[in-house]
């Protein structure tokens, strides 16, 4: 049969779930539901009307509506919410002959406040029914009360033709009471005058202000309202058309056949024969999956942000984003330097090539050398006049060639002579070398001494090249440098404006113990392998954000460039912005409620298309670190096995599309530390 009976919870008047709809034939049933698309687009028919219903729009199947339901993507998930009338009765008369409708018609039509709290009240229940909590059974029963009286003000058949009815109390319970009596007596001779002798009312009046109120005139009205009914008997009986016609009240089979072709464009007949199939053939052409409902809180759980009933503990930070409002500027302080460690390492081509892919990644201002001045450069130092300053040459070529300046860490403990006979030799070769201007550009630091001699060096060389004292920030190999707890704790110091000094790579130091030839707890953003750690990404993703400030908060920060926009997500605690111990980590004892993050971001006035761009990471996607230990913990690898790793070891890259709207929904979902990077690039028209 195509009539389907509800059966509702034991409890609670209603029954709710979610599924995925790929094909629901024509149906009906005695329950007013309310269809709201949590993914993906359906179509939904409703007796003589076709409607489009997007992701997180809603429908409103009133009792003993015909409908069907088909998806019109790549898949769905609809919560299906089957409210029992009779609880309905109880508050308001009559409520089978009430229609409520919603607009699905135009684009942008369910954004509003009218809207929202609906949204909110059927998220409300689906938390009620997911948590059980203490006398849930109340709390859904309350909600069901104020969703009746908000489709009664808001959604009421009346209002969606004639919204000032809304505020006219007389005309609308007049109307109201013309409308249901229609609905109730279609079946008998009623005419126009003796509804107008019901109301007081001049037939000519009446006749002008109900096509004014439902769009229609009462003839056309009447015929509408009986063709629609028309469809039960003929799929869910055996009755012949001119049984049917009679039944309805038509005066005759042709008036019947006339008016269902209006609005169908097929006879009665035909219809039947298209439509109606035995039960074996019905149950094939229905095409549904049951979903687990308590997956839909991720998706609603944006509307339950102040009910304070909600405890779950994925709760969804809303983040409504105009790409049209701009809050300043936004630096990229995080740019200014890494750290290269020691100078010697930009000799050999190995650290050559890290440090190439890191700059064409990020584009770095400055770079950070230590040991310059050193006898492993081949400088002399224990000379007293002569040095050598060829393969210091070498590594600023190198730096220059790839738009990196240099920034000499300085950490000598010469003579006053000797130190100023360096510094005298050092600017004369390099002033000759790069010139003047160039040379004003770099910038040597001193590691921090209290001789009056490094004090006097320092005044005497301001004049040539940027001068600072340096306090080198100690390190400790307990700590995380090579987990996923980087990434945020990047993103989040970098947002924050605070100086970070990650080095580009790892390098053995003598006596450090170490356990493996993978991660030796050193802070760089590449291993001796070549292997990216989460770090890395956290500059990578940062190195791709804007210019321009749009919006930022905890976990969050959104830009643009141009006509580009780039939302950059992560997770986020009080505590992020510090370093923990290794031992913590693993223990998941460092960031607190970190183990889901989920945003909904709304994307108001989307002004052109875009292609989205959306990049990954977290301790199960391209942390390196993670994949190691999933392996074992191996001490040493093999060379095909670091190939692997490092193909592997990359953030995930998903495309879509956003057409051109008023609100643009997205809700990515961060798990445990991590952060996701959300590129939207305008769509370039090309004319031919």
């Amino acid at each position: 049969m195509r009539r389907e009976y509800v059966n509702y919870m034991t409890e609670i008047p209603i029954n709710i779930s979610m599924v995925n709809i790929n094909n629901y034939p024509i149906h009906w049933h005695d329950s007013i539901e309310i269809l709201f698309v949590l993914q993906g687009s359906i179509k939904v028919t409703i007796e003589t009307e076709e409607y489009e219903v997007e992701e997180g729009e809603m429908e409103i199947i009133n009792c003993d509506e015909a409908h069907s339901i088909k998806d019109i993507g790549k898949g769905n998930k609809v919560l299906l919410l089957h409210i029992d009338p009779n609880f309905f009765e109880k508050y308001f008369n009559d409520i089978r002959n009430i229609f409520f409708y919603t607009n699905s018609s135009e684009e942008g039509a369910q954004v509003g406040e009218k809207y929202d709290v609906l949204r909110k009240y059927l998220s409300i229940i689906v938390c009620e029914v997911i948590q059980k909590a203490d006398k849930y059974e109340d709390s859904v029963e309350d909600t069901l009360v104020n969703i009746l009286y908000h489709l009664i003000n808001n959604f009421h058949q009346l209002m969606y033709e004639r919204e000032n009815l809304k505020d006219n109390e007389e005309q609308f319970k007049r109307y109201d009471r013309i409308v249901r009596y229609i609905y109730s007596n279609y079946k008998d001779k009623i005419s126009l005058q003796d509804i107008a002798k019901k109301e007081f009312l001049s037939s000519d009046y009446l006749s002008h202000e109900i096509k004014n109120t439902v769009g229609y005139s009462f003839k056309d009205f009447l015929n509408l309202t009986r063709v629609e009914e028309s469809i039960k008997l003929l799929l869910d009986s055996d009755m012949t058309v001119s049984e049917i016609s009679e039944e309805l009240g038509f005066s005759h089979i042709r008036y019947f056949n006339k008016h269902f072709k209006k609005h169908y464009k097929c006879t009665p007949l035909q219809y039947r024969k298209k439509y109606k199939v035995d039960e074996e053939k019905l149950e094939t052409l229905r095409n549904t999956e049951v979903l687990n409902i308590k997956d839909s809180l991720f998706y609603v759980s944006v509307y339950l942000e102040d009910y304070d009933r909600f405890n779950y503990e994925n709760k969804i930070i809303k983040v409504n984003i105009n790409p049209l409002v701009e809050k300043g500027e936004f630096n990229h302080d995080f740019r200014n330097c890494i750290n290269i460690g020691e100078a010697k390492e930009l000799l050999k081509e190995t650290s050559k090539k890290f440090i190439i892919e890191l700059q064409k990644d990020v584009e770095f201002l400055y770079a950070a050398i230590h040991d310059v001045f050193s006898d492993d450069m081949g400088v002399g130092i224990c000379n007293d006049v002569f040095f050598n300053w060829n393969e210091v040459k070498k590594v600023i070529d190198f730096l220059l060639s790839i738009r990196l300046r240099p920034i000499f860490i300085i950490d000598l403990k010469l003579e006053g002579d000797k130190l100023k006979n360096l510094f005298d030799s050092f600017l004369s070769y390099f002033k000759e070398e790069y010139g003047d201007y160039e040379l004003s550009k770099w910038k040597i630091k001193f590691i921090y001494r209290e001789e009056k001699e490094y004090k006097k060096i320092i005044e005497d060389i301001k004049g040539n090249i940027d001068v600072e004292e340096f306090s080198e920030k100690s390190f400790n190999r307990d700590f995380i440098y090579d987990t996923c707890y980087m990434t945020p704790y990047v993103i989040e110091n970098a947002i924050e404006g605070r100086n970070l000094y990650f080095k580009a790579f790892d390098s053995m130091e003598s006596g450090v113990h170490i356990t493996n030839e993978l991660f030796l707890g050193d802070s760089g953003l590449i291993n001796q392998q070549g292997l990216k750690k989460p770090s890395y990404f956290a500059y990578y993703f940062l190195s791709k954000l804007g210019d321009t400030l749009i919006d930022e908060g905890e976990g969050y920060i959104v830009t643009k460039k141009g006509d580009d926009i780039q939302i950059l997500l992560c997770s986020y605690s009080d505590e992020i912005t510090k370093l923990i111990m290794a031992e913590d980590m693993l223990k998941k004892r460092g960031i607190k409620n970190t183990a889901e993050r989920n945003f909904s971001l709304n994307i108001v006035n989307l002004p052109y298309e875009y292609n989205i761009i959306k990049y990954e990471i977290n301790e199960k996607q391209g942390s390196v670190y993670d994949y190691w230990i999933n392996m074992g913990k191996p001490k040493r690898l093999k060379e095909e096995e670091v190939e692997l790793l490092k193909n592997a070891s990359f953030p995930k890259i998903s495309f879509g599309f956003a057409k051109k709207s008023t609100v643009y929904n997205i809700v990515p979902k961060i798990n445990g530390y991590g952060a996701i990077l959300i590129i939207l690039k305008k769509v370039q028209k090309h004319l031919y």
